[in-house]
């Protein structure tokens, strides 16, 4: 055993018990988170502006604090790039997290001194469970690989901003930087195919034990292994690799292939990390569901999904919250995110402790036909047929037909692209229509009603969401494919990659 995973062994012990009294406290824990929060809000202009001096209880914070998406924090975040100090925290952020948003164009979304350690000890202390449960820490003694994007940053008035994943490798601890790979140059390539192929040239001869990225963009990574090894399977280039990090999109649609491509079975880390705070990690090989973060700078609240376009929604901290319903997630953090809605849907599957499944996007639904089909559904619905049907499937997105060029009842289309293709496409595409109505009584009443016909199923030819992301300027990184629309924007520039 190396002197690394024999500390580690040591230090996971500690962190367990302590994230087991945190989990068991949970009410305890978000009191505090609470209260500490309050504290530092009241002397910053968002806390001065909503009466932060007059808020006592959950209750009372409510009545004074408003939900907002992006575009109501503009306003603050506009003010804080003005160069104007304590406006959402004391002081200013110490970074800017750079991400995408549908409607709001480029998000930028601050970091401070006190939450980056948030984002840190989420990832730290995933790793420190599945040592502590597992015993297995070998794979420190080996290199480890992190594909993000770019650690490269640039400064927007006066204060450093990058892309999540880059701000975060500049505070990987040192232990884990000695094996860290690829190198911080070629890190720094922007361009994702030539970066994808230089961290070939770099890790196809080294011990790589631990491989942590977005599924896509990982296989990718492993196809263009293969492609230098053929024959080969990632088992054989990469022997005593064996566990995978993943977060940001559910990793059961891509195991199947992943799987056949390493050849193996490798144990696997799911995390919940945003660039609003790192909210929930996986903390046992043995149960499902990912442990919500309670103790550590978030304080929670929970919007009954089915009521998140209502004028006035319910608002719930996390002791209200009943297992099995669809919630979308708001934050409080000492980043200085007040009330804000991320648009990530959470279902907990316990509250002793707290678990959750993070089921989709609140914008990312199929309901135009009033059926809200929704991540989690179809998904499940996927992964049915393939296992029925011994399918193997790269991605896929869904989005509805309401006026079929052809004529007839209106319809879901499937957009998918295979690397194993089901032997008899028809039966696939029932069964995976069967499944979701299974799942989703509106959408089965719509069938049964004949006001939608079942499901229309589009073959994609290989590489065609990678080339897609490609022209959409998205390819790599943290970025990802809808799983659902409610228009044809990505359908109709999908239907140039039809089979």
């Amino acid at each position: 055993m190396g002197v690394l995973s024999y500390l580690a062994k040591k230090v996971a012990a500690t962190t367990a018990k302590k994230v087991s009294f945190a989990t068991m406290h949970a009410r305890e824990s978000q009191q505090g988170v609470f209260k500490e929060l309050l504290k530092t809000g009241k002397a910053t202009a968002f806390g001065r502006e909503h009466n932060f001096n007059k808020v006592n209880s959950y209750e009372e914070f409510k009545q004074h604090v408003p939900l907002v998406d992006y575009e109501g924090m503009r306003p603050y975040i506009d003010r804080i790039l003005a160069g104007e100090n304590d406006v959402l925290w004391r002081g200013k952020p110490i970074y800017l997290s750079k991400t995408s948003g549908t409607t709001s164009g480029v998000k930028y979304i601050p970091i401070t001194k006190d939450s980056i350690s948030n984002q840190i000890a989420g990832a730290r202390n995933a790793l420190l469970l599945y040592i502590h449960e597992t015993g297995n820490a070998a794979f420190l003694n080996g290199k480890l690989i992190f594909l993000s994007g770019s650690p490269t940053l640039e400064k927007k008035g006066g204060i450093l901003y990058g892309r999540l994943s880059g701000i975060v490798n500049h505070h990987v601890p040192g232990y884990l930087r000695r094996n860290q790979m690829p190198s911080y140059e070629t890190n720094c390539i922007e361009d994702w195919e030539t970066k994808v192929d230089t961290i070939v040239d770099e890790t196809i001869n080294q011990d790589m034990t631990l491989i942590s990225g977005i599924p896509p963009w990982v296989q990718m990574y492993f196809d263009k292994l293969i492609e230098r090894n053929p024959g080969k399977q990632i088992k054989d280039i990469f022997p005593n690799f064996s566990l995978y990090v993943y977060g940001g999109v559910n990793f059961e649609p891509y195991r199947a292939k992943m799987e056949k491509t390493i050849g193996k079975r490798v144990d696997s880390i799911e995390t919940y990390p945003a660039s609003e705070g790192f909210i929930a990690y996986q903390n046992s090989q043995k149960e499902e569901g990912l442990l919500l973060i309670v103790d550590d700078g978030i304080f929670y609240e929970f919007i009954p999904a089915d009521e998140f376009f209502n004028e006035n929604p319910t608002r719930l901290q996390l002791t209200e919250v009943k297992v099995g319903v669809n919630y979308a997630i708001v934050l409080n953090t000492n980043a200085g995110l007040w009330g804000y809605v991320i648009g990530d849907t959470v279902k907990f599957i316990s509250t002793e402790p707290y678990k959750i499944l993070v089921t989709g996007r609140i914008k990312h639904f199929t309901s135009a036909f009033g059926e809200h089909v929704i991540a989690e559904e179809v998904e499940y619905a996927l992964k049915q047929a393939c296992e029925t049907y011994h399918a193997d499937v790269v991605e896929f997105t869904v989005a509805p037909q309401v006026t079929p060029p052809q004529g007839g009842l209106p319809y879901h289309e499937w957009f998918i692209e295979f690397s194993n293709p089901p032997a008899d496409m028809a039966a696939f595409s029932a069964s995976i229509d069967v499944a979701l109505q299974k799942k989703n009584t509106y959408y089965k009443d719509l069938i049964t009603g004949s006001i939608l016909r079942p499901l229309v199923l589009t073959s994609l030819q290989k590489d065609a969401f990678i080339n897609y992301m490609k022209a959409e300027g998205k390819l790599g990184g943290q970025n990802k494919v809808p799983r659902l629309s409610n228009d044809r924007n990505i359908a109709e520039k999908l239907e140039g990659y039809s089979l």
